[in-house]
C-alpha cells in the first residue's frame, strides 16, 4: 500500500526504537490485521530464531490438524518481530 512499516530493515527485526509497525498492516485479501476482528490475536508467524535462522520443530512445518505442534509467533506491535513466543500450530 506504499506506507512506511518501519524506519529500517534491521530495526524491524532487532527491536530497536521505531520497530513497532506504523499504520495498517494488510493481509493478502486487503484487511487491516491490526484492526480487523478476523485477526483477534494479531500475530506474525515466523518459525525463526531471534537471529533469523529456522527454529527446527517450532515452525509448524509439516503440521496437520490431527496432531500437536508448536510454532513461533510474535504479537505485532511489540517491537521485535523475531522475539518468538510458542503458540499451538492450530491457533487461527
Amino acid at each position: 500500500q506504499g506506507q512506511l512499516l518501519a524506519k529500517s530493515w534491521s530495526s524491524l527485526f532487532k527491536g530497536q526504537t521505531g520497530a513497532t509497525p506504523r499504520g495498517p498492516i494488510y493481509s493478502f485479501n486487503g484487511r487491516n490485521v491490526l484492526t480487523d476482528p478476523l485477526w483477534p490475536r494479531r500475530l506474525a508467524w515466523h518459525g525463526s530464531t531471534p537471529r533469523g535462522g529456522q527454529a527446527r520443530r517450532q515452525d509448524c512445518q509439516g503440521w496437520r490438524s490431527s496432531g500437536p505442534g508448536e510454532g513461533l509467533a510474535t504479537p505485532l506491535g511489540e517491537g521485535s518481530l523475531l522475539a518468538g513466543q510458542r503458540h499451538n500450530c492450530s491457533e487461527a
